[in-house]
């Protein structure tokens, strides 16, 4: 079984044929897919077979490595600058919490000295004669002692307002602390996404330009070495067998997951978003996830952080890839060797071998 797929995963799959693996039957049952192999590479008349040099002197193939090692470097500082956006909100949606507490606070401390105040002012008109006075003032004992007693439960009430008092205030005080804290981290959020925004746009621009320079000619060629890389990573991570024993059905909520993602193919790259018309790599898996009724962390990091890590052997369609060491990418699993993401600026939303990139772990988000 594992020479079969491999010869699968060596053949060639072209768009066409991704999409038509994809609403095949097996889909809605969870039934393995065919593993893609690199997609056919857009025809040029006259290509050479060589690599084509490329700006600066570097080959092809080493311009290359160097645009896919920037967009990685983007994908990291993304990752940051949306994790830093995330936090923010939270800071954010805090601070008007404690805001709302504060205005309670207050609102109970005006409450409760108008209490007092009322408290005070009979206390006045009692005339404030010590108990004994009063006693030998006093025509009826019964009614004195009835008196005393109800004196007993004011000096009571007065005490715990003025302890009421005190805790809210207090508490105001602590809100108080709480929010300025809350105010510094969101300012540090702020700049964290700042200094994100800004590696972000000088990486990518890096790549542009490394592009941009190219002739239509080596753009065509890049494209080609490009599926070419991802074509020998895939066959390769196949050949060890990493497929051998993976056959799990995908759950109600996964089938939903991967249609969501399948229904996005063909939309473009673009860093911080979550659709509809564009989306990056987090932002596509967990738009997926929350069509699909499950809420998980926006981005790939605090995907692999948070959501639980399976063996290989157990994945399963609408499990997520976490690929790199620093969690830079993800992807979805749909079946057998394929996996659906947004790869990077200047390319859209595709089907790809799950093994074309190095894998970090496989997480799942309805464990």
């Amino acid at each position: 079984m594992g020479s079969v797929r491999r010869r699968r995963g060596a053949s060639s799959l072209v768009l066409l044929c991704a999409m038509a693996v994809l609403t095949a039957p097996g889909l809605a049952t969870g039934t393995a897919y065919a593993a893609p192999g690199a997609p056919a590479a857009p025809a040029v008349p006259g290509a050479p077979a060589a690599p084509l040099p490329g700006p600066g002197g570097k080959s092809l193939e080493q311009v290359r490595k160097d645009i896919d090692e920037l967009y990685r470097q983007a994908g990291t500082a993304t990752d940051a600058y949306n994790l830093a956006e995330a936090e923010t909100k939270t800071q954010s949606d805090k601070i008007v919490e404690i805001a709302n507490l504060v205005v309670a606070g207050k609102e109970r401390i005006a409450t409760l000295k108008s209490r007092a105040g009322a408290a005070a002012r009979a206390q006045y008109r009692s005339g404030g004669l010590p108990p004994g006075a009063r006693l030998a003032l006093s025509e009826d004992p019964n009614q004195f002692l009835d008196g005393a007693d109800r004196l007993r439960q004011g000096e009571k009430a007065a005490s715990d307002l003025l302890s009421e008092l005190d805790r809210t205030q207090t508490d105001l005080q602590r809100y108080a602390e709480e929010a300025s804290e809350r105010w510094k981290k969101l300012e540090a959020n702020r700049v964290k996404q700042e200094e994100s925004k800004k590696q972000i746009e000088e990486k990518i621009k890096a790549a542009e330009e490394l592009e941009s320079k190219l002739e239509a000619e080596e753009k065509a060629r890049l494209i080609q070495l490009e599926q070419e890389a991802q074509y020998r990573a895939q066959t390769a991570w196949l050949s060890t067998g990493a497929m051998k024993d993976v056959g799990g059905k995908a759950t109600d909520a996964g089938k939903q997951a991967v249609q969501f993602a399948t229904a996005q193919m063909g939309k473009p790259y673009k860093w911080g978003a979550v659709g509809p018309d564009s989306f990056d790599c987090s932002g596509l898996t967990s738009q997926a996830w929350r069509a699909a009724g499950r809420g998980i962390p926006r981005t790939s990091q605090e995907q692999l952080r948070l959501l639980p890590k399976i063996a290989l052997k157990d994945m399963r369609p609408g499990d997520l890839i976490i690929y790199f060491d620093d969690a830079s990418h993800v992807g979805m699993y749909v079946g057998d060797g394929a996996m659906i993401h947004a790869p990077r600026p200047g390319r859209n939303v595709t089907l790809a071998g799950a093994g074309s990139m190095p894998i970090k772990a496989v997480v799942r988000p309805d464990a």
